[in-house]
């Protein structure tokens, strides 16, 4: 996916200029990627990147008007209108690109720039009069940059494969980390899959300068955490002023944009008062093979309620009969942060980049303003394990724990950099991604939330009623309208709800525990017609049917061979008993699909790149 990479230390200038290359070629997935290199070899600072076309970081290198300070950067980041205004005034020149604002705003505010962004993004800021090169990120995380110090040299780069390719000692497995994706499906505490290879903590610069690295934050949560909870009725009036005023940044664009529309709350908001723009978007909703889901029917009412085109995605033949390819393209481009379970996340993306190659979702609105969580253990069989590997379970979950924290806090430091990043990443490799529930506006003013506010669906359907009301009156996939609050909306709300929660274990199956009991309960809903009115994704189907040869082909592999992880006699059953419907095993399956995957391509695949 797009990122940067770099090398800074005391190595010959050939071969740091080689190694940054190598590094460049790794994370050229897609030929819509622009890329290049940059050196400052006095410096010993050699830095690469990859880039959507037309995206925010595709003109790259931005630099001031003397070339004195540098930047290449990845991700985008939302300028307040008035910033390139002022700094114009301020007699700073703007070259062609639309992006440098960002190297004369440094030079106007020095240190104190790092804070002022507004986006997800990471980057390396060069500045040649102090000879330092200045490594940062988003404040949440999310733009996400991996490291490794040797002795003569620093090596980063927003995909782990990148260092693999040119430290060829990293390609072994962290044992820690590894238990920890076994657990909770992703990696804790700036833990990778792979030994000795880390992440860059979340609102950080670390100043380098060929011999040494000061590292500091330039945010905590805490400043968020420590303003004053607003009454509800100004807190409303504030999120109304804000996400109106936010919301236009996220449709200013040279390439087209697509709104990823489902049924629910997040997306309609940003419908009912989408910003007047040259171009209309279009919108789109993923579905299934034949059905229509309740989002794509739901969806289709919202677009032509606003009179904008909407369109229906479907997952076809064509994903079952490449699955496998699927399969690894996801492990590879995400590094393993996202299983086999995620495979369709490529394909649906790659479809809507078709359509727009900008992506405008309502994403992580639930977590930032209702407290939705995903972050739970997959809770494996322990009998998939080999049981020399049982001890390195036993980490510590306290990064997982809530323990009182702020719940935003949980969801914008924690969930969405950590749980959902696998999810991002592979969307992101095929489309410039954009929410407005992640700008530094709308998060810390959800800090502000009363209680009684915070975790309700109500504040957002009066901003939808206000707004459009036409929206208010299509009901959403939870049974949700403007007149919510009498006794018949009450009960339409459980009832769907309810159909949400058969349709998610008629897709997931019951856990492994209590699936005997699945063919009663795939009865039960078939009857009722909830089967496939919310969910498309049948993995526990498809596994048993669709891609059986294919799961059966790749565990028979992983149990002849020697495995530090699974437990061989487990292994020979597995397939057989997920398939028969006696069990239901489609986490244990993904878990097996997706370290076969890591290893073969990540650690034993990677051509070497020194």
């Amino acid at each position: 996916m797009p990122g940067i990479v770099g090398v800074i230390g005391i190595r010959p200038v050939e071969h740091c200029q080689r190694l940054v290359e190598s590094m460049v070629a790794a994370m050229k997935h897609e030929p819509f990627y622009s890329s290049g290199t940059y050196s400052v070899p006095e410096m010993g600072v050699y830095t690469g990147w990859v880039a959507h076309q037309n995206s925010f970081a595709a003109d790259q290198v931005f630099f001031d008007e003397h070339e004195d300070i540098a930047l290449t950067f990845s991700g985008e980041c939302f300028a307040d209108p008035t910033t390139r205004d002022d700094l114009r005034q301020k007699g700073h020149e703007f070259g062609r690109n639309d992006s440098d604002w960002m190297v004369h705003l440094y030079e106007q505010e020095g240190d104190q720039f790092f804070e002022k962004l507004n986006g997800l993004f990471s980057g390396l800021l060069i500045d040649k009069r102090q000879r330092k090169a200045f490594l940062f990120n988003d404040r949440y995380g999310v733009e996400r940059i991996y490291w490794h110090k040797a002795d003569d040299a620093f090596c980063f780069a927003s995909e782990a494969k990148a260092l693999l390719r040119v430290v060829p000692r990293l390609r072994e497995f962290d044992s820690e980390g590894v238990a920890q994706f076994l657990t909770y499906g992703c990696t804790l505490q700036g833990r990778t899959l792979f030994r000795d290879v880390h992440l860059l903590p979340a609102g950080s610069i670390w100043s380098l300068d060929g011999e040494s690295c000061r590292k500091r934050k330039y945010f905590s949560p805490e400043t968020w955490e420590s303003q004053p909870v607003l009454s509800a009725e100004r807190f409303e009036d504030e999120f109304k002023e804000t996400f109106k005023r936010v919301l236009p940044r996220y449709f200013e664009s040279k390439s087209e944009i697509g709104i990823s529309l489902t049924g629910g709350l997040d997306s309609r908001m940003i419908m009912a008062c989408l910003p007047e723009t040259a171009k209309r978007p279009l919108c789109y909703t993923f579905s299934g093979q034949r059905r229509d889901t309740l989002d794509a029917r739901l969806a289709a009412r919202v677009a032509g309620a606003c009179g904008l085109d909407h369109r229906i995605l479907r997952v076809t033949q064509d994903f079952f009969s490449n699955f496998a390819s699927y399969v690894d393209r996801t492990i590879y481009i995400t590094d393993g942060c996202l299983d086999a379970l995620g495979a369709h996340e490529i394909y649906m993306n790659g479809k809507a980049r078709h359509l727009a190659p900008v992506r405008v979702t309502g994403n992580y609105g639930s977590e930032i303003l209702r407290g939705v969580s995903y972050f739970k253990s997959l809770g494996l069989s322990r009998r998939l394990l080999n049981p020399d590997f049982e001890p390195a379970m036993n980490f510590s979950t306290q990064e997982v724990a809530r323990d009182g924290t702020n719940p935003v806090t949980y969801a914008a430091f924690r969930e969405i950099p950590q749980k959902r990043f696998g999810i991002l990443a592979a969307g992101r490799s095929q489309s410039i991604f954009r929410t407005p529930y992640l700008d530094n506006e709308m998060v810390a003013l959800a800090y502000q939330a009363p209680l009684r506010l915070f975790g309700s669906p109500f504040p957002a359907l009066r901003f939808v009623k206000n707004h459009n009301p036409a929206l208010a009156h299509i009901r959403t996939d939870r049974g949700l309208v403007g007149s919510n609050g009498t006794l018949i909306g009450f009960l339409r709300h459980t009832f769907w709800e309810a159909t949400f929660k058969c349709d998610y274990f008629y897709s997931e199956g019951l856990p492994y525990g209590l699936s005997r009991l699945d063919p009663l309960f795939r009865l039960f809903n078939s009857g009722l017609g909830i089967s496939g009115l919310h969910k498309f994704l049948h993995y526990r189907r498809w596994f048993q049917r669709d891609l059986a040869g294919y799961v059966n082909e790749i565990v028979t592999r992983v149990r002849s061979q020697r495995n530090q992880f699974w437990n061989s006699e487990f292994l020979k059953g597995l397939v057989d008993e997920h398939r028969a419907g006696r069990k239901n095993y489609v986490r244990e399956i993904s878990a097996v699909l997706t370290l076969e995957a890591v290893e073969r391509l990540l650690l034993r695949g990677l051509p070497s790149g020194t």
